[in-house]
């Protein structure tokens, strides 16, 4: 057997998105579009096994084209932030578009590759291969570069993304998932009570904007401590100028351990499902995203999504990495070739 496909519709020029399914031998199942190489649904089981949705998303292809939350998204070539929407790379200065105030995020909104037609070069029942090219300048980044992202289902119930990306120039490669994850179930509403730990003992604390001022600053005695379990509710609304600046969290943890080692970095617990997820990474970078900026939207199965209605753990080089020379460098091309695999485990 191969992987399943079914049609999900079709670009304004007549392209047609499919929407592949993947499933482990323990009946996981994760969906994938060839559109934006976007993870559009992931049904994983609870405590009594129950089965559902765990990432918000859109059960039509219209809803991706908007997409303002960037449901399941793949971001590239460069996630997060860019101040001034402009970054110089061996005397050279590139112009992005200014799409965040002053700033560039997420590359472009139109655009980036979130919003192309990927092509899908290898799959099977459990992983399906989406590659993509673009040529120097666009987007205003140089080089022409080959992305390959990699989704795999395991048999110990895990999702893994793997990315690849090979560029003729020194350029910026940054790339992300941007799922929304609710392990109640995609329409449950807040996720307040989900429960987070995260091995981080620093962050970066950012501007208005959410431009990182270059520190690394601790965690501890902080609202931005989660090195031991937390509830998300109990201090994202607290008196804390960073919360403040960026409407609850929305940002960039320094991760422990060697960059290119895959380690264990965050922890999400549910406790009414008893899902837990798990994820791991070798990048230096995560992003908890609580979803302060969503508005109310109609998604899967017509149910409304909301503010805070999902978190995500964006894997990372720091943002604005581009211009902070103290940060862990982006800079990929043919003397380094972009390499990095983000995991989400999930069990109960």
């Amino acid at each position: 057997m191969g992987i399943r496909t079914t049609r999900f519709g079709e670009t304004n020029d007549g392209t047609v998105i499919n929407l592949y399914s993947l499933e482990n031998k323990n009946g996981m199942q994760a969906q994938i579009i060839n559109y934006g190489a976007i993870l559009q649904s992931l049904c994983v089981p609870d405590k009594d096994g129950k089965f559902a949705d765990v990432v918000l998303g859109y059960g039509d292809l219209e809803g991706y084209f908007v997409n303002a939350p960037n449901h399941g998204a793949t971001i590239g070539p460069n996630a997060n932030r860019i101040a001034g929407a402009s970054f110089v790379l061996e005397g050279v200065t590139y112009k992005l578009d200014m799409n965040d105030g002053p700033n560039n995020l997420h590359s472009h909104a139109s655009l980036g590759y979130h919003k192309k037609v990927w092509d899908v070069t290898e799959a099977t029942e459990t992983s399906i291969a989406l590659s993509l090219e673009t040529k120097d300048g666009e987007l205003g980044f140089p080089g022409n570069k080959k992305i390959t992202v990699t989704y795999t289902l395991t048999d110990d119930n895990e999702l893994r993304i793997h990315y690849h990306a090979t560029s003729d120039k020194n350029t910026i490669i940054n790339m992300t998932n941007h799922t929304y994850f609710n392990l109640a179930g995609h329409g449950a509403g807040e996720i307040y009570d989900h429960v987070l730990t995260i091995n981080a003992g620093n962050y970066t604390p950012v501007v208005e904007g959410a431009i990182p001022t270059g520190e690394i600053a601790p965690v501890a005695g902080t609202p931005m401590d989660f090195t031991s379990p937390r509830r998300i509710g109990d201090r994202i609304d607290d008196d804390f100028e960073q919360l403040k600046l960026t409407g609850g969290y929305d940002h960039n943890w320094v991760l422990g351990g060697e960059e290119g080692t895959m380690r264990h970095i965050a922890t999400v617990e549910e406790p009414s499902s008893g899902r837990i997820m798990e994820t791991y990474t070798d990048l230096p970078g995560v992003q908890f995203y609580a979803g302060n900026f969503m508005t109310k939207d109609t998604g899967k199965g017509g149910i409304t999504y909301n503010r805070r209605y999902g978190l995500c753990l964006e894997t990372q080089y720091y943002p604005d990495t581009a211009n902070e020379p103290s940060f862990p460098s982006a800079v990929f091309g043919p003397d380094r070739e972009y390499d990095t695999t983000t995991v989400y485990k999930f069990e109960v």
